[in-house]
């Protein structure tokens, strides 16, 4: 492949992942939700089990206090809350509440309603495939924005 046709294919990835986040984000705002893209990336760390500020902190690949204050976002907005830690006595778990999951839900019907117009424009096989593909390539490990 010629450095042209990989530039080609990076731009339409980088373009079609701003896209499908934007649609998620705008899909759950519009079900009745405040929110910003992160929160769904922190979303997916805390499901479901919950983690730590600094398990959050890695997984966003930013710093402590940097997630911290995402912490306090999302506790102010009744997305989450802090619990005693099982294991760790000086530590607080993060734990999604019911709206933070009913915010989760909203993700998903946004990101369905966005993958639902590939489908309509290429087919379901060819969106199937597609799929397959990226996961061959996709790297694995946390989902998580880019900075």
């Amino acid at each position: 492949m010629q450095n042209s046709e990989a530039m080609a294919l990076a731009a339409a990835l980088l373009a079609t992942a701003g896209e499908l986040t934007q649609r998620i984000n705008d899909g759950v705002v519009a079900r009745g939700f405040e929110g910003r893209p992160a929160y769904g990336f922190a979303f997916v760390r805390l499901t479901p089990d919950g983690a730590t500020v600094t398990d959050l902190a890695t997984h966003l690949g930013v710093t402590k206090q940097a997630a911290s204050q995402l912490v306090d976002e999302l506790v102010r907005k009744g997305y989450a809350e802090r619990r005693p830690h099982p294991d760790d006595a000086r530590a607080r778990l993060i734990v999604l509440t019911e709206r933070g999951r009913a915010c989760m839900r909203a993700a998903e019907e946004a990101a369905a309603e966005a993958v639902g117009e590939w489908v309509e424009r290429l087919g379901e096989g060819e969106v199937r495939a597609l799929r397959d593909r990226l996961a061959r390539i996709a790297p694995y490990g946390p989902l998580r924005p880019v900075w």
